[in-house]
């Protein structure tokens, strides 16, 4: 049975033991140890993570009641020096430790008790059973969750027997009878539990709440602590930082301008799609007056999708048409009819892009499609001139 220094003493971060069995299976090799300081994955909190005689360990687990360390090479059997990635621990068990204070402060403030613990590289979240939690009840919870740290009450670790477990006031019971180990917050809770935490609630650093959201009728509360919670402000701060200069205002002031130069740019967009609007009635007059067939056709060196769109519309509003347009620029093009029942826009596009390259659909009056490259678009221009002539001079 391998020792589990872990339980003994979590700040071990290096240590000596000795290799027992190394299985391979499908390229890994499966590794136990006479001692071990590794965390297998369990209770939400992921496994450590280190090297085992210079050997990167990928992987730690349970498997019959045996703890696996997954290696990406065979270590030599016997003596090895075991060295844990401390700054991954120190993470979880900030963050463990800083879930049972939060989820303590749930059960203080609101009586809601937590449902799942999920503790990932990119997030860390708790699910407590109360429909919704208001901006200013974040702010009570995560102002008496810090008041706790920095009062930096300590933890305490012990087993303790099914009859022992009568006598306390455990916030859940365990799934084990026998081996019942406890995480004492001095003064806030008893808690079951088999993962690794810091020794006082100081070493939890800060806890900050980031969001909530609804989630299968409870809340989840997103949050980080200690060094990750260090990083995401420092991080905010860069971000705060640079909209400040690029404002020219003080923090204060940023969400005013902010909204003050979308105000601007919304009044841009809206002045911008009137004298698109305009544009496109002096370009359909101006087309119409050159043409006096059925067929209109024109490439456009830079117009969008949307402006050929816009201008086909105008036109086919105006007059029995079929309208071909081609954007050089955007390698699209698009077709309208108006009154001319032989083209049926969609249909036409579908039986002829392929053989161009090009994708696309539509209805019977408009369709639209891309092309991946000018002499693509320009093929398939010629193609459909040609085609539509016939259909519109029947």
């Amino acid at each position: 049975m391998t020792t589990k220094l872990y339980y003994e003493d979590t700040s071990i971060k290096a240590w000596d033991s000795e290799v027992l069995t190394a299985t391979e299976n499908d390229g890994h090799f499966y590794v136990t140890l006479f001692e071990t300081a590794f965390y297998p994955e369990g209770g939400g909190q992921p496994a450590d993570r280190g090297r085992i005689g210079g050997i990167e360990v990928l992987d730690v687990q349970v498997k019959n009641e045996a703890i696996v360390h997954v290696l990406a090479s065979k270590p030599e059997l016997g003596k090895v020096h075991c060295e844990l990635d401390w700054k991954r621990r120190f993470d979880h068990m900030q963050h463990h430790s800083g879930q049972h204070l939060l989820s303590a402060v749930c059960r203080e403030l609101f009586d809601a008790n937590t449902l799942s613990f999920h503790l990932g590289t990119d997030y860390v979240t708790i699910d407590v059973d109360i429909k919704d939690i208001s901006h200013d009840q974040m702010k009570t919870i995560e102002q008496l969750a810090n008041q706790y740290i920095y009062e930096n009450k300590k933890l305490h670790t012990y087993f303790i027997t099914s009859e022992q477990l009568k006598e306390l006031p455990v916030v859940k019971l365990p799934k084990v009878t026998e081996n019942i180990r406890i995480v004492e917050m001095e003064g806030i809770e008893y808690n079951p539990c088999g993962g690794t935490h810091v020794r006082q609630t100081g070493e939890i650093g800060i806890i900050k709440l980031l969001k909530t959201e609804k989630h299968k009728g409870f809340t989840r509360i997103y949050f980080k602590c200690g060094f990750r919670a260090l990083q995401d402000f420092q991080e905010s701060l860069t971000i705060l930082t640079a909209l400040s200069s690029k404002y020219s205002a003080g923090r204060d002031d940023i969400l005013d301008r902010v909204n003050k130069s979308e105000q601007n740019q919304k009044h841009l967009l809206e002045a911008n799609e009137k004298l698109k609007e305009e544009l496109a009635f002096i370009e359909m007059k101006e087309i119409l007056s050159e043409n006096n067939g059925f067929l209109i056709t024109r490439e456009f060196p830079n117009k969008t999708l949307k402006e050929l769109q816009l201008l086909a519309t105008k036109i086919t509003s105006e007059r029995e048409a079929v309208v071909l347009f081609g954007s050089v620029s955007e390698n699209k093009a698009v077709l309208y009819q108006n009154g001319i029942n032989e083209v049926q826009c969609g249909q036409f596009f579908k039986q002829n892009l392929g053989r161009h390259s090009g994708k696309g659909g539509g209805n019977d009056k408009s369709a639209q499609a891309g092309f991946p490259d000018y002499e693509s678009l320009a093929g398939f221009l010629t193609f459909a001139k040609l085609e539509l002539k016939k259909l519109t001079e029947k």
